[in-house]
């Protein structure tokens, strides 16, 4: 099943873990540390509040602010990610989040991949067709069709298994931008 069919079957827990774990990956391109994100995972479990994620989220963007704004493409793209999350986790709302961070984490892993990158846009990607799609970016996909399916085939009992897939994916994208960060220094 391609992202865009697994995106639009979605329930509002894993359009919201989908969302998150696109932001989650690209916070160091934020600046934030590994932890930033957590308390807003939490609020995926059952039995936690769900009205506590707009609360959340306006913690984890006050962190942030602090970093200030970077001119960078890449950067930018991940800040405009953590900007558009809703204050309200309806199912509506979400969608369409979900929707745009998947698409703005694509962008960003194609921006910051150093391989060729000969397809034309993320949109294809997203609709199950790789050829031509560099390492990076690759990999960025394969990551959140697995947090769908995960959330999709064991609902909350995945969120723990999603997030292990998202700090991989973090560890991945901390260390493109370090290099990347290294040769333009040098």
């Amino acid at each position: 099943m391609s992202l865009v069919e697994l995106i639009a079957q979605a329930d509002e827990r894993g359009l919201a873990a989908s969302g998150l774990a696109c932001l989650d990956r690209c916070v160091p391109l934020l600046g934030g540390d590994d932890e930033l994100l957590r308390p807003l995972w939490a609020s995926l479990a059952d039995g936690a509040d769900p009205t506590a994620w707009g609360g959340l989220l306006d913690e984890a963007r006050g962190k942030l602010e602090a970093s200030g704004s970077d001119p960078d493409e890449a950067a930018t793209l991940a800040r405009r990610m953590l900007e558009a999350a809703p204050a309200e986790r309806s199912a509506a709302e979400v969608r369409v989040w979900a929707d745009a961070c998947s698409v703005a984490s694509l962008q960003i892993h194609r921006l910051l991949d150093p391989a060729e990158n000969a397809a034309d846009s993320v949109d294809a990607s997203r609709a199950g067709r790789t050829e031509g799609v560099s390492p990076l970016v690759e990999a960025e996909l394969r990551r959140q069709v697995a947090v769908l399916e995960l959330l999709a085939g064991h609902g909350t009992a995945g969120l723990r298994r999603a997030l292990e897939v998202s700090t991989e994916g973090r560890r991945v994208l901390r260390a493109v931008v370090s290099r990347r960060t290294r040769q333009q220094e040098g």
